[in-house]
């Protein structure tokens, strides 16, 4: 009997793949668990591939499976891309990109780019997440997002990057702190202070800047919360549980409760960046790195 290779048989390789277990793939499929044994079984005999060990009913991918699983899901989410944006392009619209971005970059750079980018390609849809830096990346490798805007140095090869702020950082104290920005010296003056900080997972490069600062300072901060959220800090240090640094874009998003004195007199900088995978091929993806590049 002749075998001829169809998408179906891909897919069900990438659900057992995925789950590493063919009842639950087979219950996920909608199909009977011999009948995907029997597909899988065929598909490795028509590749001349052995795609999965399997030993007391334990599924593990070989590493012929591994690499063909990660190049089937590439191409999976490419031609879900194709197919989206061809019912895109029916409907009239150009294009449809898709934009991660952490919280900062709401502040100062997305709104500004994205109202000049909408003057420019008006049927070009745009969607936004905020996400922090690290599933921002994965959603960039996974192609669920376009672009990404993130506080990282240090990326996965192949991924671009392209600088669109470097700004300075700002302390955050509740309204009622004694020390304002007429008072204020140094960061030594607050050396006894428990300190509210974005947490490390958050950003490594941009965590070890903060950390400069301190040791510039000569004292080693007392870190009694960490957070990914900005509204979380502002809200700890409105009720005297701390004190905080954040990058200077945040001071624009209004606030009750706090103050902010700027360290622009410091030499430390943190630099937000945008991010995006040049083997994406959503075309849309190419107009707005020319605004940004800009």
């Amino acid at each position: 009997m002749s075998y001829q290779l169809e998408l179906r048989h891909l897919r069900y390789f990438l659900a057992v793949a995925e789950d590493l277990h063919f009842r639950k793939a087979a219950e996920r499929l909608f199909i009977s668990q011999p009948g995907l044994s029997k597909q899988i079984k065929e598909l490795e005999q028509h590749l001349d591939l052995q795609l999965f060990d399997r030993h007391n009913r334990k599924v593990a991918l070989t590493p012929a499976g591994a690499y063909l699983k990660k190049e089937l899901s590439h191409y999976f989410n490419g031609l879900e891309q194709i197919i989206e944006h061809s019912k895109l392009l029916d409907r009239g619209i150009v294009g449809n990109l898709k934009l991660g971005y952490v919280g900062s970059a709401m502040q100062q750079i997305i709104p500004d780019l994205l109202l000049a980018f909408r003057n420019l390609h008006p049927k070009i849809l745009f969607s936004l997440k905020e996400m922090d830096n690290q599933t921002q990346i994965e959603g960039l490798l996974s192609q669920e997002i376009d672009l990404a805007f993130v506080r990282l140095e240090n990326l996965p090869r192949g991924l671009k990057t392209h600088p669109v702020l470097r700004e300075s950082f700002c302390l955050v104290l509740p309204q009622s702190h004694l020390i304002d920005s007429k008072s204020f010296k140094n960061l030594g003056q607050f050396k006894n202070e428990p300190f509210i900080l974005f947490d490390q997972k958050y950003s490594p490069s941009y965590y070890q800047k903060v950390m400069q600062l301190f040791e510039d300072s000569g004292f080693a901060p007392k870190v009694s919360h960490n957070t990914i959220h900005s509204n979380t800090i502002y809200k700890l240090v409105e009720n005297n549980f701390g004190i905080s640094i954040v990058p200077k874009s945040l001071q624009l998003k209004p606030q009750k409760g706090v103050k902010f004195i700027e360290l622009n007199k410091l030499p430390h900088r943190t630099v937000l960046s945008a991010v995006w995978d040049p083997s994406n091929r959503n075309p849309a993806l190419e107009n707005i790195l020319q605004l940004i590049k800009k």
